[in-house]
């Protein structure tokens, strides 16, 4: 499961900054991950696994703290097709909480 391309919203995110509104642009290549800058950061990762990758990720967030974390997650594929990545992250400064989130894959138009 290639995420070059791909777009993610999230689906579950309790205890983390990002929400429904959050839009993640991710770009792969040679195992190495990207996700376009977003209004409150970007991130960076690799593959640590066929279906696992590993990322760092900051932000600046709408109190004005600058936040740094990390996570792992796992790739999965739901019964629409689409790719749906779990993590368990934690905040590496700032509140050192963690916790886990779900992303989904945006459908793309036809």
């Amino acid at each position: 499961m290639n995420l070059d391309g791909r777009t993610f919203v999230t689906l579950e995110n309790k205890s983390g900054l990002s929400s429904g509104i959050t839009v993640f642009n991710y770009s792969e290549a040679d195992n190495v991950i990207t996700g376009g800058s977003i209004i409150e950061g970007n991130l960076i990762g690799k593959r640590i696994g066929e279906n696992s990758i590993e990322l760092l990720y900051q932000c600046l967030t709408e109190a004005g703290d600058l936040l740094a974390g990390e996570s792992k997650g796992v790739l999965l594929q739901n019964s629409e097709g689409l790719i749906e990545i779990h993590f368990d992250w934690n905040w590496i400064n700032g509140p050192l909480t963690g916790g886990k989130s779900q992303y989904i894959e945006v459908r793309k138009s036809s």
